[in-house]
């Protein structure tokens, strides 16, 4: 281990939250067949947003606009608010990073739930923070526990998504916005809205763009269809969304991420095409699942979370013979979470190899 290392950082383990898809090809020396685990979108970007990143392709020598000027712009024109209210970042991953760095300290205690998206706890264990986690309650987070740990830990950041990562589940608007009315005086909601865009009707919560204590993340990941370009933004009150220039680095939007986002943007009829196709591909895993014996768990996410029935180890052998069968999937990481796999929903083509693969999988794991 290098002396350079600070204290802290020589204590902590060498990981990262999710191993990709391309460690385990090479592992097995093969490519999967098809590739379910990511919640990426198989339906893809919008033709005009390829067409605008093919075309910016020839000006990549160019930085891209480090106050990311236009793109802030066209996100307050759809969110109805001011671009003073915008941040943006490399995905709601690398946003989630800036946020614990600008808000944490060693020892600042903060709050999430146990098994929920692992990427927001790795960014507070570097940053040093004190991370307690309340369980789930069936196949939802517990916005109550949340907010009574928040209380007795006098917690500066509170991490809830909603929809859920890794249960696809969600709370009624309503829900939320009880939350953030109970929020403990000197406790940020940090609101993970990554699949807000597909997400059925009464999920989203009326928040006034100015509130103090709740920054929301969205990203062009999921229904956008852009998880390869890495654009995710915080709506927050200008004070939290101007202090993000403070942190972040300047050039990190590269100048074709940028463009292909601003022309995702524009095309909502293509984002209503993909949340039709989810919709779909919804439906179809719940009858795969119901065949194999299984229960897929209600979804407002572009995956579906199905229980095995069983623990976590006959879980962890589903998924192995999956992927051994070349089909990408992951599972929650913690239990009880951990007796579900998780399958992102794809086109029929994609979907035709769940269908094959996940008898001779549950056959195999016993």
């Amino acid at each position: 281990m290098s002396r350079f290392l600070t204290p802290h950082a020589a204590a902590l383990p060498a990981t990262v939250p999710f191993t990709g898809p391309e460690t385990l090809e090479r592992q097995a020396g093969q490519p999967f067949r098809a590739r379910l685990g990511a919640n990426e979108s198989l339906f893809g970007p919008s033709p005009k947003a390829i067409a605008a990143m093919a075309q910016a392709a020839g000006e990549v020598w160019k930085y891209g606009d480090p106050e990311n000027h236009d793109l802030k712009l066209a996100l307050a024109r759809h969110h109805g608010c001011q671009p003073a209210h915008f941040a943006i970042g490399p995905g709601i991953d690398g946003l989630l990073g800036l946020v614990c760095r600008l808000t944490l300290a060693s020892g600042t205690p903060v709050v999430t739930s146990l098994g929920a998206y692992p990427t927001f706890a790795f960014h507070v264990t570097g940053q040093g923070g004190a991370l307690a986690r309340v369980p789930y309650r069936g196949g939802h987070e517990d916005p109550q526990a949340l907010l009574d740990a928040a209380r007795r830990d006098g917690a500066r950041l509170l991490y809830l998504a909603n929809p859920d990562n890794p249960m696809g589940s969600h709370h009624p608007a309503a829900v939320i916005e009880d939350l953030i009315a109970n929020l403990p005086e000197d406790t940020l909601l940090v609101l993970d809205e990554a699949y807000a865009d597909l997400a059925p009707a009464g999920t989203i919560p009326a928040i006034a763009p100015d509130h103090p204590q709740v920054i929301r993340l969205r990203t062009f990941s999921k229904g956008y269809g852009m998880a390869g370009a890495r654009v995710g933004h915080a709506l927050a009150d200008p004070a939290l969304a101007q202090a993000f220039d403070k942190v972040r680095d300047h050039f990190g939007m590269g100048r074709i991420a940028q463009i292909g986002a601003l022309a995702a943007l524009a095309d909502q009829d293509w984002l209503a095409q993909v949340k039709r196709g989810v919709e779909a591909g919804r439906e179809r895993l719940a009858r795969i699942a119901a065949t194999n014996g299984l229960e897929a768990l209600p979804s407002a996410t572009n995956f579906v979370t199905i229980d095995c029935g069983r623990d976590g180890a006959f879980a962890r052998r589903v998924l192995a013979e999956c992927q051994a069968r070349g089909l990408f999937i992951r599972m929650p990481g913690v239990a009880p979470l951990d007796r579900c796999i998780r399958v992102s929903i794809g086109p029929d083509a994609a979907l035709d190899v769940v269908e094959e693969v996940l008898p001779e999988a549950l056959k195999a794991a016993g």
